[in-house]
């Protein structure tokens, strides 16, 4: 009776765990998260990324949708956190998609994120956080954001004369 009591146990312990975890569960560290959902092609800690983007992408003060955020480290977050805009909701106030925030490993689509630098330039940030339900009182600094669509344009070539096509009209570029 005891062993079956036991089996019984185990069956439904396993189950639950299967559905629990689906087999294509994935524990996300926030670089490698970022970079797969951004484009923006930098390895390493996250944070390393402001300085790795210099010279490779633009990089700023203001959100962006596809933008990443680039945390800066901290004693309670060693090596930094980066996370991608999903939305602006307004001059102060973004949206985020990011991994390994609120539970290690997860990924979290649309969380609030607030300015509340005293020169609104996004150096200071508070950021949902799922156990508390809120922003709560963590204030985390930050290096700003990588734009993934505006990295730097090489140096152009010299423009060549237009060619003509015979019987074509001439249109002349404005500029």
């Amino acid at each position: 009776m005891l062993k079956a009591l036991a089996v019984r146990f185990a069956l439904v312990v396993s189950c639950g765990l299967m559905m629990a975890t689906p087999a294509a569960a994935q524990f996300w560290q926030c670089a490698p998260f970022a970079r797969s959902v951004s484009g923006i092609a930098l390895h390493g800690n996250a944070n390393t990324w402001w300085g790795q983007a210099e010279g490779r992408y633009a990089r700023g003060d203001a959100p962006q949708p596809g933008a990443v955020l680039a945390f800066k480290a901290t004693a309670r977050m060693r090596v930094g956190h980066v996370a991608m805009v999903s939305r602006i909701v307004s001059p102060r106030e973004v949206l985020l998609t990011h991994a390994n925030w609120s539970r290690r490993g997860a990924v979290e689509t649309d969380v609030r994120a607030v300015d509340v630098s005293p020169e609104g330039d996004w150096s200071q940030v508070r950021v949902w956080y799922g156990p508390t339900g809120g922003l709560g009182t963590s204030t985390y600094p930050t290096s700003g954001f990588i734009y993934a669509d505006q990295a730097p344009t090489p140096v152009a070539e010299p423009m060549q004369a237009p060619l003509l096509i015979a019987g074509a009209p001439t249109v002349q570029a404005a500029g």
